[in-house]
């Protein structure tokens, strides 16, 4: 299994003659993705994150794998027409942590008109290869039960499918799977330098083990928020950065409604919002869009954003939605190519990559925007751009099929595998057993090997978190701190108080070095 640091062959990389084929600065969901990818190739593949796999932008994203109805508008038709295709891609490779969603979107009189929906909804049903999700449908809100918790004068609405994912969890699994194909993945470490040299990047690193050198052939920039401060700071480049930061915000309240589809809320100032049943107490409305400067470790929710987010709501719920009921709020910066646009919605969502390679120099591309549900095609964009400058990029593209972590059990078919572990394991709660299913698929079997009883296993550390479940974290997952295991691994975080979270920190840290 993955620990902390793992390096498959050691001193690999560490001279000019043993050179990685490719170095990958960034633990986010395109830098694990793009790692896994060229892992799959037979390449030799390291990676560094400066923090914990997924803290910033991946793990703070409306978790949805959609294609972006409101793309259309902005006439991002290539882009919606592969983030669409993707939709169900990714389902097929990880059904544990992706599942059908459907949306609700009322028609708001003096809004976008009925006409432009349909128009945009049929060109969302049919644009995309679109095949085990249900079409779009109209919904009577006076007789459907997702009329219910909204005001009266709502009453038309128009019904289709996307897909919700466990966002953070998909970056793990792909650094998982990439580490298990030979890639070295490092994280907590950062990468303090890095410059050409004999047609090679010499990289100097700093993490637990001090300062290191290795070499790599190519470099690929995929930092997020940070990819400008690579290029300016750490390898030096002329090049331009072109990063919009665009700041997303979501609140958290008590569940709002008892039916388990999202609503899609347009807002008079031509956004969106989101409403989402989460972690199954819980509704996540958002997002937000604005301008961001500043440091994006510092990111938070504003209190604007909190009362835009809250009274954007109530305009639908009957139920008003107040900044004193939020439970939770996360932000997250999102690394938009910056394309000159004059509101931060309106920028664009497409991905840009860009190839420093000279004649007779390493190649370093550097990847600007993206969407987490088209991140498997930008990794293969990623690699087809380094083919003139890397042999192993020519081989097959292969992510299409392949499973991740876990995922290797057919679509549709997740309540027979939760409903297998929970007989297996008759003294587990059904809930547990499922959220267990959920997160690990079919590995959650691996973690409950050989226990009997909730004794074995191990310590409780409130809500339905076990010392096994943590130690796997730890062993199978990069997980070092309580933050990792309860707001990125996982969203228990929702359900431990501040005590409990304390005592698991203390017990990782205490554990870590019989783990690593």
């Amino acid at each position: 299994m993955a620990s902390e640091t793992t390096s498959p062959t050691a001193g690999f990389g560490t001279n000019p003659a043993t050179a990685y084929d490719l170095a990958v600065i960034g633990g986010g969901i395109n830098g694990c993705g793009i790692a896994r990818d060229a892992a799959g190739r037979g390449a030799s593949v390291v990676l560094f994150e400066k923090d914990d796999l997924a803290s910033a932008t991946s793990s703070r994203s409306t978790k949805l794998i959609h294609g972006g109805l409101r793309y259309l508008e902005h006439y991002e038709f290539r882009l919606v027409r592969e983030a669409l295709m993707e939709r169900e891609r990714l389902w097929a490779i990880a059904p544990h942590i992706i599942r059908p969603l459907r949306f609700v979107l009322p028609h708001h009189k003096g809004l976008r008109p009925a006409w432009l929906l349909r128009l945009g909804l049929f060109l969302y049903d049919h644009i995309g290869g679109r095949k085990l999700l249900p079409a779009t449908r109209t919904l009577d809100l006076a007789h459907d039960p997702a009329g219910q918790p909204l005001k009266d004068d709502k009453a038309k609405a128009f019904e289709y499918s996307d897909c919700w994912v466990e966002d953070a969890r998909l970056v793990v699994l792909n650094a998982m799977d990439a580490a298990v194909r030979g890639t070295a993945v490092h994280t907590h470490t950062r990468v303090a330098s890095a410059r050409r040299e004999d047609g090679l990047w010499q990289i100097e690193t700093e993490g637990a083990d001090g300062r290191q050198t290795i070499w790599a052939k190519a470099l690929v920039n995929a930092a997020g928020p940070w990819v400008g401060d690579v290029l300016n700071g750490v390898v030096h480049s002329n090049a331009r950065a072109g990063v919009r930061m665009v700041q997303g915000s979501h609140i958290v309240v008590p569940r709002l409604y008892e039916h388990d589809r999202c609503y899609i809320f347009q807002n008079a100032d031509g956004r969106i919002i989101f409403a989402i049943p989460y972690e199954q107490d819980f509704t996540l409305i958002g997002t937000t869009d604005r301008d961001y400067k500043g440091d994006p470790a510092e990111v938070a929710a504003t209190p604007e954003e909190i009362a835009y987010l809250c009274a954007a709501a109530s305009e639908y719920f009957r139920q008003p939605v107040k900044p004193e009921s939020v439970v939770w709020t996360y932000s997250g910066v999102r690394p938009l190519y910056d394309d000159g646009a004059s509101k931060a919605q309106e920028a664009t969502r497409d991905y840009v990559l860009t190839l420093d390679a000279r004649q007779g120099e390493a190649p370093l591309l550097s990847v600007f925007g993206g969407k987490i549900t088209t991140y498997r095609r930008l990794a293969e964009a990623a690699i087809a751009k380094l083919a003139p400058h890397a042999p192993w990029a020519a081989r097959a593209e292969w992510t299409m099929t392949g499973a991740l972590p876990g995922g290797d059990f057919a679509v549709g078919t997740f309540e027979e595998l939760a409903g297998e572990i929970a007989a297996a394991h008759p003294w587990l709660e059904r809930r547990t057993a499922s959220r267990l299913a959920r997160a690990y698929g079919t590995r959650a079997r691996d973690i409950l090997d050989g226990a009997k009883s909730l004794a074995d296993l191990g310590r409780h550390f409130g809500a339905d978190l076990y010392e096994r479940e943590v130690r796997y974290l730890m062993k199978a997952e990069w997980a070092r701190r309580a933050q990792d295991v309860l707001w990125r691994r996982s969203k228990l975080g929702l359900r431990l108080s501040a005590d409990e979270a304390g005592a698991l920190d203390e017990f990782m840290q205490e554990a870590a070095p019989r783990t690593a």
